[in-house]
């Protein structure tokens, strides 16, 4: 009973009950239609603590709150008592008391909260299960364990990055990433150079591990998710009772736990179903209310996983962590999901450009790539929010800790690509929405094709497509398209003849021998093959029609 009632203290917090985890056991009538599943599936219900649980919880959770606003707020805190003389030893003695009597009274909350639990059969029989689950991760008792929403901290692990064979007794590290090339100078200069740029390095190091950080990843601000926790519960709610979501711990290279979802629709939606889309969210998503319903509502199977320090997943979402966070999904996707490269899609939106092209890069065999609303470099975009007077140390900062470069790691990708631009995009231009030319999914495209196609998009081809990328309506991209006269089928039999004749492996010399005419028109042509413009804002969800698979010739 002792044991019982220190597990009941030291547990996680349990948000829901997806479904009864003991079949032999009574239970409410909670059924409702599963979309798109076919028949009926039980739906949950909230836990419900007892009165003695619940204040007590309501006591912690705000000790909790005030804690991290006083982390947020820590420097100016700190500066503050400073300039009023609190900071000395006199005065910091009976703060120091008075702190650890308030952690004395807040361990005393935690015990009765163990108490009102203790005395809660939902509850205790949830604890059971999780202690046995960790004892013995069987399927059966992950099966039951599945049957509760709780603290993600306290869920098993069911996927390491070590588990392929392949990568059995390797030492944990982070993946490859694409690094800026250094600049060469001579080793005088070279240290005399370090040790000037000592101060800068230092600054750009607070920037990103502090506000910097926060700002590109908003979504791992610990009060914003308690925000947004009563939505997210209500996603994954969703996910798990209406369309049958698995939801996965996955430990990555670095040690960080991933936080997934996979729905498997293999055995209900044909042939679309045997598709895999892993979707990477935005800097404020997570898998619980973003991108993955457009996927999973066109009829594909979907695997959504959340960033390093967003919702269960651990860690701080850095470019380095990201890749390392992407590899292990990938590698669970394979491994443990049973899903062959040639049936994976990578879908990402805004943000989630990176770790899409990152992934396309690093495992060229995936059968396509979408990437809607991103970008093709973050420096741009650094650069518009901050003063004219911090452009070095900005560009010093992105470069060393956020170098997020979506159009160099996409060249590096054979496959089909679909890039989706939102015309009134006001997140990833540089000047403004009502700019169109100044989004930076424009950039992307003309690297893209600029790399895969260089004999086509010389000067003229690049006029031409940046007067297409001008139109603000599907009338004036049709009126560009028609003045050029493009000949639809004449350019799908000249790719479609290079194709024959030579090697498949981009970059390719086609429109060598061309004439201007014709290069214009198959660059209007490859563009618009490439990019497919959506009539709306940053954060508007993609509708599923609008979620097409890329052109392939």
């Amino acid at each position: 009973m002792m044991n019982l009632w220190l597990r009941c203290i030291t547990g996680p917090k349990l948000q829901r009950i997806h479904r009864q985890p003991d079949p032999n056991r009574a239970e409410p009538n909670r059924t409702g239609p599963g979309p798109g599943l076919g028949g009926v599936r039980q739906l949950g219900w909230p836990y419900q603590p007892k009165a003695l649980e619940r204040h007590t919880s309501s006591i912690l959770s705000w000790a909790s709150i005030l804690w991290s606003l006083s982390y947020y707020t820590s420097p100016l805190l700190v500066f503050y008592l400073y300039r009023k003389g609190y900071i000395c030893l006199s005065k910091l003695v009976p703060v120091g008391q008075y702190t650890g009597t308030l952690l004395i009274l807040l361990l005393g909350v935690a015990c009765l909260r163990g108490i009102g639990r203790w005395t809660n059969p939902e509850y205790v029989q949830f604890i059971t299960i999780l202690e046995e689950t960790k004892k013995n991760n069987s399927p059966e008792n992950k099966k039951k364990l599945a049957s509760y929403n709780f603290d993600f901290r306290s869920w098993p692990a069911d996927f390491r990055w070590d588990e392929v064979s392949s990568r059995k007794g390797q030492s944990p590290g982070g993946v490859a990433l694409l690094k800026p090339e250094p600049k060469h100078r001579g080793a005088t200069d070279s240290v005399l150079n370090s040790v000037g740029k000592l101060p800068c390095q230092i600054i750009s190091y607070l920037i990103a591990n502090s506000f910097g950080r926060r700002m590109l990843y908003p979504g791992s601000v610990c009060l914003l998710q308690k925000a947004m926790m009563p939505m997210l519960n209500q996603g994954q709610a969703r996910l798990v009772e209406e369309c049958g979501g698995q939801r996965a711990k996955l430990v990555a290279c670095d040690g960080n736990d991933i936080d997934t979802m996979f729905v498997d629709k293999r055995n209900s939606q044909g042939e679309r179903g045997k598709k895999l889309v892993i979707c990477c969210e935005g800097n404020a998503g997570f898998y619980e209310v973003g991108c993955v319903n457009t996927p999973l509502e066109v009829g594909y199977s979907v695997l959504g996983w959340n960033h390093p320090g967003f919702g269960g997943s651990t860690g701080v979402p850095f470019p380095q962590n990201e890749a390392n966070a992407m590899d292990v999904v990938v590698q669970y996707a394979i491994h443990k999901l049973g899903f062959e490269m040639k049936d994976i899609v990578i879908y990402a939106w805004s943000i989630g450009g990176f770790t899409a092209t990152w992934a396309a890069m690093s495992y060229p065999e995936v059968s396509a790539l979408v990437l809607d609303a991103s970008f093709d470099d973050l420096l741009p975009l650094a650069l518009k929010v901050m003063p004219e007077s911090w452009r070095p140390l900005v560009t010093r900062t992105v470069r060393h800790y956020m170098n997020l470069n979506n159009a160099e790691q996409l060249c590096k990708y054979q496959g089909p690509v679909l890039l989706i631009r939102r015309t009134k995009d006001e997140i990833i231009t540089t000047t403004g929405p009502e700019d169109i030319m100044s989004n930076r999914g424009n950039y992307l495209l003309l690297r893209l094709l600029q790399f895969r196609y260089p004999k086509v998009m010389t000067e003229e081809g690049v006029r031409a497509v940046r007067e297409w990328l001008g139109a603000s309506s599907a009338i004036e991209e049709a009126s560009v398209y028609s003045r050029y006269e493009v000949d639809d089928d004449w350019c799908t039999s000249v790719l479609q003849s290079y194709q024959t004749d030579q090697t498949t492996e981009f970059p390719w010399t086609v429109g060598e021998d061309m004439t201007l005419e014709g290069r214009r028109q198959l660059a209007l042509f490859l563009a618009r093959k490439y990019m497919r413009n959506f009539d709306a804002a940053h954060c508007t969800p993609l509708p599923p029609y609008e979620f097409q698979s890329p052109w392939r010739l």
